[in-house]
């Protein structure tokens, strides 16, 4: 039966690849013959390999009989001289065709060996065919599957092209739908037109009073300068007073209390005594106090000079300056590289000085007092930081931490006046960097503070 496609033409391909079948099938059998004629050559080789094999254990078997009858031959010379000469003439040509059985047996097994690999070729030969026979047949299965997918697409293209002539109708109809509606715009859009005259006359006022709300901005600022300049003038005549006045009553009240210890020690008894070591103290402390309110009011009025500042080099100077009195636990310091950063050299300076003698002191009621001084990098900025193992704090009172005159600890547990992490903070933030603390109550307590990096 000869198949069509679906123009109507006929199947050509399929009849010759049919045709294609059938002569790979003959020559599938012609393939099978042979091989059987091969087999039944190689059995008969074979066959003639034993005979020959058995006719050369007979010819061994009579040279030794021709052997025993040329002994005899020997004896009997006198008498058999002409059977001597034929004997001999027949052991030549015994020999001679022993020589030529060998030659043609060798000549069999060469002869097996290549019928041999002759069977191997042809078996090859025939797995090739095969395996193109199973690639011939898998090729029809794809062209006939092929063939249903184009009827299938054809069949999908019509109903398409009737879905697209929908679709231009409908188009169509929209179009006109369009067309009334742009004509409805263009009576919106001129409507607007005179709304937006509108609308830039009342801009064009907003603008008039925006610029004389910004006049009136800037007389504000500039009173609020001039307000801020005299309020600033007033708190250097305060830092004055405080410097001056305040210092010489302090320092009235320290002298006179020490004069009362050397010339009328003997006359108080231990309570008086100790209330004139008190005076002493406090007014020290008044002192250093004082000294403190100073240094943290002048932090907003010096000029900070950015410059390349070697740290290893800083921290190691403020080291050296440490003073420790008898008996007191000499800190062990773990100090590890640290980057150069940019900064006012002798700020942070009173940085390292403030956090090292903080970390000092608060490890002083533990046995030995370790102290790590190490940074890491971000993307801008170099972290410094100063651990110890000392007393630690409570992180819920963290806010406290860095305020005017906020401690943390009493006066009797540890010295000191509240104001060394405030000078601490507003140095950083002056550098515009970032100062921070974790720490956890009696394990120690680690300080923070970030700097930009030295740009190359």
């Amino acid at each position: 039966m000869i198949e069509k496609d679906l123009d109507g033409n006929t199947n050509k391909g399929s009849a010759f690849q049919i045709g294609e079948k059938e002569n790979l099938a003959a020559e599938l059998k012609i393939a099978n013959k042979e091989l059987n004629y091969q087999n039944e050559e190689k059995e008969n080789r074979a066959a003639e390999l034993v005979i020959a094999n058995k006719e050369l254990d007979y010819q061994n078997e009579e040279k030794e009989n021709r052997a025993a009858e040329l002994v005899i031959a020997n004896k009997e010379l006198i008498f058999q001289n002409e059977e001597k000469e034929n004997r001999a003439a027949e052991l030549i040509i015994a020999n001679k065709e022993l020589l030529f059985q060998n030659k043609e047996k060798e000549q069999r097994a060469a002869e097996l060996i290549i019928a041999n690999k002759e069977l191997a070729f042809q078996n090859e030969e025939k797995e090739n065919r095969a395996a193109e026979l199973i690639i011939a047949n898998k090729e029809l299965a794809f062209q006939n599957e092929e063939k249903e997918n184009r009827a299938a697409e054809l069949i999908i293209a019509n109903k398409e092209l009737a879905f697209q002539n929908e679709e231009k109708e409908n188009r169509a109809a929209e179009l006109i739908i369009a067309n009334k509606e742009l004509a409805f715009q263009n009576e919106e859009k001129e409507k607007r037109a005179e709304e937006l005259i509108i609308a830039n006359r009342e801009l064009k006022k907003a603008e008039d009073d925006i610029r004389k709300l910004n006049d009136e901005l800037e007389q504000k600022v500039i009173e609020r300068t001039a307000q801020l300049e005299a309020v600033n003038k007033e708190l250097e005549s305060f830092s004055y007073s405080v410097s001056h006045d305040l210092r010489a009553p302090i320092r009235a009240i320290n002298g006179y209390t020490r004069i009362l210890m050397e010339d009328y020690e003997e006359k108080f008894d231990a309570d008086g005594t100790k209330i004139l070591h008190a005076i002493i103290h406090n007014s020290k402390k008044m002192g250093e106090l004082i000294d403190d309110l100073l240094a943290f009011s002048k932090l907003g009025r010096k000029q900070v000079a950015f410059l390349d500042i070697d740290m290893n080099a800083l921290v190691k100077l403020v080291r050296e300056e440490l003073l420790f009195e008898e008996g007191e636990n000499i800190p062990e310091f773990n100090v590890k590289m640290l980057p150069p950063a940019k900064g006012d050299k002798s700020l942070i300076k009173q940085v390292w000085i403030n956090l090292i003698s903080n970390a000092i002191k608060y490890s002083r009621h533990k046995t030995t007092t370790q102290i790590e001084i190490s940074a890491y990098e971000t993307d801008t900025h170099i972290v410094y930081y100063v651990k110890d193992a000392g007393a630690g704090f409570d992180m819920q009172y963290y806010d406290k931490l860095f305020g005017v005159f906020q401690r943390l600890h009493s006066q009797e547990e540890f010295e000191g006046t509240g104001i060394g992490l405030a000078i601490v903070q507003k140095i950083v933030q002056r550098h515009h960097g970032t100062v921070w603390a974790e720490s956890v109550l009696n394990r120690g307590t680690c300080f923070y503070f970030s700097l930009h990096k030295i740009k190359y």
